[in-house]
């Protein structure tokens, strides 16, 4: 795939990835939420770390965890041209292309984000761009996610050892347009390892 298709891919999986947080964080309260389906509902939640809300300790975490964002997606990119430059598989550089995608999404919440919004609660709706300045300064805004897949969420059935008759839900952490094209590019990369990455001959 050509580095024009591959910047096409970034900049359409960025526009969806920013345009929905946008929305999410101007329109919704936090923790406000609407059940599309009884398995798949919108909630906007903040994550100030990293995947599954883990978070580095300290005051200069967040700083020290975003600065890292920054040399990861460096690496990210170089991956892409290279792979570009040498010709790599098309689905080797689709691959990466979303994957380089999600990250640079998630990057932006963490370094404008604060700088831009106002902060978020559950009583009040933040606005864009407030006259009194965002509410954290830069390298320290939070990641906005809202999507949520929970395919099972009852009691267990009685047969089951251990856990039958327990409470359980399936799948519910709650994340973005950037987490699934991440999650997307890098199941592709094992599905179809042998096509992007083929032995060479001889």
């Amino acid at each position: 795939m050509s580095l024009k298709k591959s910047i096409l891919v970034i900049i359409l999986v960025l526009l969806i990835d920013q345009i929905s947080k946008i929305y999410i964080k101007t329109h919704f309260a936090l923790h406000e939420e609407v059940r599309v389906f009884d398995w798949f509902r919108i909630i906007f939640v903040e994550n100030k770390g990293m995947a599954w809300g883990f978070e580095l300790p300290g005051s200069y975490g967040k700083l020290i965890l975003t600065l890292f964002r920054l040399v990861a997606i460096t690496g990210i990119g170089y991956w892409l041209y290279d792979s570009v430059r040498k010709n790599s598989p098309a689905i080797l550089t689709f691959c990466i292309a979303l994957i380089f995608a999600g990250a640079f999404g998630n990057i932006v919440d963490s370094i404008f984000y604060g700088l831009i919004f106002e902060e978020s609660t559950k009583i009040h709706v933040a606005n864009f761009l407030p006259e009194g300045g965002g509410y954290e300064g830069i390298f320290y805004g939070k990641v906005v996610d809202m999507i949520q897949f929970t395919f099972y969420n009852d009691i267990l059935p009685e047969w089951i050892p251990i856990w039958g008759g327990e409470p359980f839900s399936f799948f519910d952490p709650v994340f973005n347009i950037a987490d699934s094209a991440i999650s997307v590019g890098v199941f592709l990369l094992v599905v179809f390892n042998k096509k992007a990455f083929p032995k060479k001959e001889g």
